[in-house]
């Protein structure tokens, strides 16, 4: 017999002083766009509306300690080190949460300092490699 999934991921919600800012950064990031703007947030999508989406809210506080959940991105269509020069030039800036100096991800947060992961290995290289432990 075959299990259905219970649930599925729908939106992954980001708080943020600037929201619009945010969102463009990650619009950036993604390769998505702004699909709605009301009083409580921005909500972006792919260009194809699929899931998950994201919602970015205005808070009124600044980011103070270390995200408890993140994203990690690979590289998808160029190589990991091209990637991380695009996502620092789009803002992104390289942060310490701790790892060790052998990790094979980068941490980086936005510009509000949310943080996420660039893995090593490219949406390529992973597809073509047999499933296993990844970074």
């Amino acid at each position: 017999m075959m299990r259905r999934m219970a649930s599925r991921i729908a939106v992954i919600a980001i708080d943020a002083e600037q929201p619009r800012a945010i969102a463009e950064f990650w619009c950036a990031v993604l390769g998505w766009r702004v699909t709605e703007v009301d009083e409580d947030g921005i909500s972006i999508a792919p260009p194809d509306r699929s899931w998950p989406t994201i919602d970015v809210f205005a808070v009124p506080e600044g980011k103070t300690v270390k995200n408890r959940l993140h994203l990690d991105l690979r590289a998808d269509g160029i190589s990991t080190s091209e990637e991380l020069q695009r996502l620092l030039d789009l803002g992104a800036r390289r942060v310490d949460v701790g790892q060790t100096p052998d990790v094979s991800w980068v941490v980086l947060a936005d510009p509000e300092g949310n943080e996420f992961c660039l893995l090593a290995r490219s949406v390529q290289e992973r597809s073509s490699s047999t499933p296993a432990a990844d970074s």
